[in-house]
């Protein structure tokens, strides 16, 4: 069996808001409940599992290959929300995007801190290479 990657939990201090507002700015199917889960599943089935969480939330960073179609309607949404994003996962270069590999790249935060990156080219695949 090949090796695909299935799923990773999500610490939100709304499990339910934080997986709606994945699933608006990557333009994916409403999330679904799955026992204390909000699921959101990407276009290659991997889920990101919202779970509630009383505790200080841990920043973590997630990162989605995108078409270019899909980057401009979540850029566009991102705007249209007027939310910060960064060039950079440092965040030093506020208000840009990158170029990384001949693509285009950024990042943006969710209502947890998570750090959200889109991309449309692998890291890699163009001979960027930090």
């Amino acid at each position: 069996m090949a090796i695909h990657f299935n799923h990773t939990i999500l610490s939100a201090h709304d499990a339910k808001a934080s997986a709606n507002f994945l699933a608006e700015m990557l333009g994916l199917p409403a999330p679904r409940r799955w026992g204390p889960f909000h699921v959101v599943t990407t276009d290659n089935d991997a889920n990101l599992d919202y779970m509630e969480a009383e505790r200080k939330i841990v920043r973590q960073h997630y990162a989605f290959l995108v078409g270019d179609a899909e980057f401009d309607a979540i850029f566009d949404r991102i705007r249209k929300r007027r939310l910060d994003y960064w060039a950079d996962p440092a965040q030093k270069k506020p208000g840009e995007t990158n170029d990384h590999d001949g693509g285009r790249g950024l990042y943006f935060e969710d209502p947890n801190g998570h750090l959200l990156e889109i991309i449309t080219r692998p890291y890699g695949s163009g001979g960027w290479n930090p």
